[in-house]
């Protein structure tokens, strides 16, 4: 008989470890070619490992709420023939049968900031080991330093599990425990002359109607990062009105050729994509991020598509270089991300290394918005509902009221790093590069 050794898939450029979760095989079941074995989380996305073999798991290396590393072994299973082999790391896949929340947003989270007191959360202060998955759910239920610390854990050394801080939260629901303030340390190096008073919020008190909705472990990681983007950037927006007259006519006459020829639903969504892209080259210091007070300018145009879940919540999976693409390859792109978002099917690289955003308000009726930076990117613009209004239209032999196409196109942008001057130049190009469309382009 021959020992298959399964391996920690790679799960993106970004991930280097994941945390145990659930064993979904027990030793001495049978795994047939593409059964789920393990559970795994990370920052990023919760992920199935298959196995790539048929046979009996006959060893498991971790337990529940270990970290495993990319490419440590972390099964052994015993398969026809002789010798050992070798797993090849390749990357892992989100089962379409993954939990709704399973699949979490594009991008990384940052320790919180508590709401009691003024001190950070900075787990490193700790003692104790916690892996991501509780400092993720730690993190989401506002629990502090202080509480996690006073968990007493029933994982391998007293570690803290999935588990154990689950029923914690629980517990503290119910009343059964009290939520302990941060300690406030006194730093001799500083002392602040006068130190700011804290607005404590007012809880909010639910009367016997109303109904208590909890909200989903994706739904809080969404909220926070949503909050923490807002307290990083300084958020300014620049807003611009594009006529998209002639999109909206050529793409009412190829669109059912082109279903013919590519198989594909030409939306205006990979139009939009790719003025955007060709913007960025035109513009290379929107397509940047901050780290500290050091700015990285990114060599490839990878855009983030915010794109709707079957929950309702967002998440923006990435079209990579961008810029390369024809339309052709922008509408596969397009059309292939959004159908597995829709399907919970995404892959953990779908949702990293985004440079810039673009999201589609328009679909629900919004003309205009202004949308929080996807961090750590330095913009994000909004595409506006499209709308047939009267327009003064400008002639040589003179100006005249007639029907046009036409949308709002909202920029929010970083400020720290990008002033009103170049925010407002890049959506005023990606507004010409529409405007400029050629009715008689061939796709």
């Amino acid at each position: 008989m021959a020992k298959f050794e399964l391996k920690l898939p790679k799960m993106g450029e970004s991930v280097a470890e994941a945390t145990i979760t659930t064993w979904l095989k027990e030793v001495g079941d049978t795994i047939e070619l593409d059964d789920a074995v393990v559970e795994i989380a990370t920052d990023k996305v919760d992920s199935e490992v298959p196995s790539e073999v048929e046979g009996v798991l006959i060893e498991k290396l971790f337990e529940v709420d270990d970290v495993v590393q990319v490419g440590q072994v972390i099964a052994v299973i015993e398969t026809e023939g002789e010798g050992t082999v070798e797993s090849a790391v390749e990357e892992a896949t989100t089962s379409p049968e993954t939990p709704k929340e399973a699949v979490e947003i594009e991008t990384q989270i940052a320790e919180a900031t508590e709401v009691v007191g003024t001190a950070t959360t900075d787990f490193s202060e700790s003692s104790k080991f916690y892996s991501p998955l509780v400092k993720n759910i730690a993190t989401a239920e506002g629990i502090s330093l202080n509480e996690l610390d006073s968990i007493s854990g029933t994982g391998k050394d007293g570690r803290v599990t999935k588990n154990d801080i689950l029923q914690f939260v629980d517990d503290r629901k119910n009343g059964k425990v009290a939520a302990k303030p941060v300690k406030e340390e006194v730093k001799a190096k500083a002392t602040p002359a006068k130190q700011k008073e804290v607005s404590k919020v007012a809880p909010v008190v639910a009367s016997g109607e109303d109904e208590i909705i909890e909200m989903t472990r994706m739904g809080k990681l969404i909220a926070h990062h949503m909050v923490e983007s807002i307290q990083k950037s300084a958020h300014v927006q620049s807003f611009i009105e594009a006529d998209v007259t002639n999109i909206w006519n050529w793409r009412k006459r190829i669109k059912a050729d082109f279903m013919k020829r590519e198989g594909e639903n030409l939306t205006f969504t990979p139009i939009f994509m790719e003025a955007v892209a060709k913007a960025l080259k035109d513009f290379p210091m929107m397509n940047i991020s901050v780290s500290g007070d050091t700015i990285i300018k990114k060599k490839n145009i990878n855009l983030g598509m915010a794109a709707a879940l079957p929950d309702g919540n967002l998440i923006v999976p990435v079209i990579k270089n961008a810029d390369q693409l024809n339309l052709v390859g922008m509408t596969k792109a397009v059309n292939d991300l959004a159908n597995r978002a829709r399907n919970n099917a995404l892959k953990p690289d779908d949702i990293q290394g985004g440079t810039y955003t673009v999201t589609n308000v328009g679909t629900f009726g919004s003309i205009m918005g202004t949308p929080i930076i996807n961090q750590p990117q330095v913009g994000i613009l909004a595409l506006g509902a499209i709308r047939k209004v009267p327009a003064v239209i400008e002639t040589p032999e003179g100006d005249f009221i007639g029907i046009r196409y036409k949308m709002f196109l909202s920029h929010s942008y970083d400020h720290r790093v990008v002033n009103g001057a170049l925010g407002g130049q890049f959506v005023q190009r990606v507004q010409e590069y529409l405007e400029a469309w050629d009715v008689n382009r061939e796709f």
